[in-house]
């Protein structure tokens, strides 16, 4: 059985938590989504063949790494460049690059900014090129100049409440338990390990510098705007875009891999203020559209594509927002192929 190693490593820019299963072989970096940990990453790391180098990082404000604050005007890129200068001090020049969720965007900015450095790149249910909330049509157009409908404004204050509190009961719907049971995974799954989950979901730290973050009014609907700081703020589309993919050289493979019945990450998001306003759960909707999610990644993949990227989609049946829980086997030889690729 593998066992896993964690340890803390000082960069220019903060000290880092990463956890590893071996000091050798081809590194393969995994980046966790947001209010999660590198724990999320534990059963994978484990599981990859001795040629490779498995190492989970925590991005800044979650499990172990400095909780440094987060200047959501340079949109994923605190975590970009956090996650380049660990590499650095580690002495891996090129990797294969592994994100989930909001980790997928930290890997599409490190790509962006760093192509040559990646061997390949897979997102696993990964947020749009176009962030999170605030946009519509496949080319990610702003509903609102400002941004509205996205941000540190559009989380649910009783789950940010119990988050801060360090809830472990599933004693409300937005409890952090409650929520990896419902929306992490699709029910009536319930994860191995749950209890290692949910204490990881509880490392995140909360309030304007972190999550959600800061935000501002907006004279459109539904009334709130992005800030500056935090990490909603860094996924919103005024700060956070990487719709130029097409545009880099070289271009490594890229895998995108998604479970079918995703509730975070979808078309029709129950994360997404428009989608929930259209339900009815969001008074004075106005028609704003949902954001097309899927369709906005597929569309920058596909120009990815069309410039010469190699790009394969892999939909799960059954699966939900943390596919790599849900579906570890299929997740694994999907992922072994691009590794080899």
């Amino acid at each position: 059985m593998t066992t896993l190693t964690t340890r803390r490593v000082t960069t220019g820019r903060l000290t880092q938590q990463i956890t590893e299963a071996r000091p050798h072989g081809e590194p393969v970096v995994f980046v966790h989504g947001n209010v999660s940990s590198s724990a999320f990453w534990h059963s994978t790391l484990a599981s990859l063949p001795d040629r490779y180098r498995p190492l989970a990082v925590d991005l800044r404000g979650f499990g172990g790494t400095d909780p440094l604050p987060v200047d959501a005007t340079r949109g994923l890129r605190d975590y970009a460049d956090d996650l380049a200068e660990l590499l650095t001090a580690l002495g891996i020049d090129r990797a294969h690059l592994v994100g989930w969720s909001m980790g997928g965007g930290v890997v599409l900015q490190y790509l962006r900014d760093h192509p040559a450095a990646v061997r390949s790149a897979t997102l696993v249910n990964p947020v749009s090129p176009y962030g999170f909330g605030g946009t519509h049509g496949a080319d990610g157009i702003l509903n609102s100049a400002d941004g509205a409908g996205s941000g540190g404004g559009t989380a649910n204050p009783d789950f940010v409440r119990l988050l801060a509190e360090g809830d472990r009961s599933e004693g409300s719907p937005l409890s952090p338990r409650a929520v990896l049971a419902t929306c992490y995974v699709k029910p009536p799954l319930r994860p191995e390990h749950e209890d290692v989950y949910v204490e990881s979901m509880l490392t995140t730290r909360t309030g304007d510098d972190h999550y959600p973050g800061d935000s501002t009014t907006s004279a459109a609907w539904p009334g709130i705007a992005p800030g500056t700081r935090g990490v909603l703020n860094c996924l919103a589309p005024t700060h956070f875009r990487v719709d130029d993919l097409h545009l880099i050289d070289p271009r490594p493979p890229v895998l995108w891999i998604r479970g079918e019945d995703d509730v975070i990450v979808s078309d029709t998001s129950m994360f997404d203020l428009a989608h929930l306003g259209a339900l009815g759960a969001v008074p004075g909707w106005d028609g704003t559209p949902a954001q097309p999610m899927l369709a906005q990644t597929r569309h920058v993949l596909d120009r990815y594509a069309a410039a010469g990227g190699t790009v394969r989609e892999v939909v799960v049946a059954d699966a939900g927002h943390a596919v790599h829980l849900e579906r570890p086997e299929e997740f694994g030889t999907a992922l072994l192929e691009v590794l080899s690729a």
